[in-house]
């Protein structure tokens, strides 16, 4: 489990996925404190992580990275994490476009080509 405040290359990610699942790696966003948790089995792990480290529940969003794929797929929004609906997001996606719009900047900002 790593927790991204700065950046991290796209290699790293890829290294990240042939170890885990093969094509691809579990992320959570704090789109309020623009952090990126990657490397974990599951989603709520991360999660967890960043909750300790006080992030806010409504602020944390599941995706999964593929390393392999183009930009335009290779963010994933998917995630049991997701699903709130006292939130108004009844899916394992991400609803909103504004915040799904968030979570694009902040991994664009931390993933480096």
């Amino acid at each position: 489990m790593k927790i991204i405040s700065g950046s991290i290359s796209l290699d790293e990610i890829k290294c990240m996925a042939t170890a885990s699942f093969g094509d691809m790696v579990k992320a959570v966003v704090d789109i309020e404190k623009g952090l990126l948790a990657l490397d974990a089995e599951l989603h709520s792990d991360l999660e967890a992580q960043l909750l300790q480290d006080g992030s806010i529940q409504k602020n944390l969003w599941g995706i999964n990275l593929y390393p392999e794929l183009p930009n335009a797929e290779f963010v994933e929004f998917d995630s049991m994490i997701n699903v709130r609906p006292s939130g108004n997001n009844r899916s394992r996606g991400v609803e909103d476009a504004a915040t799904r719009q968030k979570i694009m900047d902040i991994v664009n900002r931390k993933v480096q080509a």
